[in-house]
């Protein structure tokens, strides 16, 4: 133990924990926290409530769940629900499909195996093929909680020290800066253009990247969130062909953060990037890519749910095996989040 006498206080945490930021919680939502409470106590403010517009949380505004999702749940969760006549047939036709896939009523309360159930990602399969009109392997998917869990998994492999450097575009979802300290990572920054839609600036990417290498660091990877959050820029297929060009050049994965994919406007349509690269031909085709979806986001708002994937295309099959011992530490996403990934329309809504 050190000066302050115990194991664990301020004195004896690393940097990297101290100095990691996350802004969407901190300290503003303490003091919204606070304020909340006052308001509760009946103290007289300029305003009688408090919108909690921090995170991207839709239900706890008031958006009312889907009815045929928790239905489907409930079932799982309770068998004997099967017998009420409350429960519309096709949500208990769901849940027996699932039972059964899961071999006993109990067993969703059972872990499954690490990458997630076998049908569950299967549904994924036909969601993504569906959507790109390209093959994938159903043993590339993992089901994570939520898309932030993914996340996190690959800057875990990513990140070995400051020498590593992660592109991000700014703005940005805070969860990148934060877990790029907390893993004592190098954010190497990248600036939308607000003048231009919050479009990409292709001669800003390449001095800020050839900038970090001038540094020492390493680039390994280029985050790209498509649709923006917290911007909503929707990338065009050109510019998403400039990344993977840009990417292949430098000899960098992508991560594709996709999980807006469906809160878009019809007129100006989703392309993901998995599409782009297979659409492009090699050498861009045979590109390390890794994309990311979730239940929270859509029209369903699940975010308490902690459904998700991450799809792995063209990576190394002896990294493959080591981000599979890392999610095993874990053992398995949460069963009930991997339902809902499963109920939701063509996978995810």
């Amino acid at each position: 133990m050190e000066g302050c006498g115990k194991v664990l206080c301020k004195e004896t945490l690393g940097d990297n924990v101290k100095e990691t930021e996350y802004a969407v919680r901190g300290p503003i939502l303490d003091v919204a926290a606070e304020v909340t409470e006052l308001l509760k106590k009946g103290e007289k403010l300029p305003f009688d409530k408090l919108l909690y517009c921090n995170i991207g949380n839709p239900l706890s505004l008031g958006q009312p769940s889907i009815s045929f999702y928790r239905e489907v749940v409930s079932v799982a969760l309770n068998p004997k629900l099967m017998d009420s006549p409350e429960i519309s047939k096709d949500a208990k036709d769901r849940a027996k499909k699932f039972l059964e896939e899961v071999k006993y009523p109990s067993a969703i309360g059972a872990y499954t195996s690490s990458p997630g159930l076998l049908s569950v990602r299967q549904s994924v399969i036909n969601y993504i093929q569906e959507r790109d009109g390209y093959p994938s392997d159903v043993n590339k998917i993992f089901l994570t909680d939520g898309a932030s869990d993914g996340i996190k998994s690959i800057f875990n492999i990513l990140v070995r020290g400051p020498q590593d450097g992660i592109m991000i575009p700014i703005p940005q979802y805070p969860l990148y800066t934060a877990l790029i300290r907390l893993l004592n990572g190098t954010a190497v920054p990248y600036y939308l253009d607000e003048d231009k839609e919050w479009g990409l600036d292709m001669k800003d990417l390449e001095e800020n990247c050839n900038k970090a290498k001038a540094d020492g660091k390493t680039i390994r990877a280029m985050v790209v969130i498509n649709p923006g959050n917290p911007t909503g820029q929707l990338m065009s297929v050109e510019t998403l062909q400039e990344i993977i060009k840009f990417c292949q050049k430098h000899k960098i994965i992508i991560l594709a953060d996709e999980v807006y994919q469906k809160n878009i406007y019809k007129d100006k349509p989703f392309v993901s990037f998995k599409k782009v690269i297979n659409d492009m031909g090699k050498p861009y085709s045979e590109m390390e890519l890794i994309s990311f979806h979730s239940t929270s986001k859509g029209v369903s708002g699940e975010c308490g749910l902690r459904g998700g994937y991450m799809e792995l295309t063209n990576i190394d099959e002896y990294v493959f095996s080591q981000l599979l011992k890392i999610r095993s530490i874990c053992l398995c996403s949460n069963v009930v989040g991997q339902l809902i990934v499963l109920v939701l329309n063509n996978c995810i809504d």
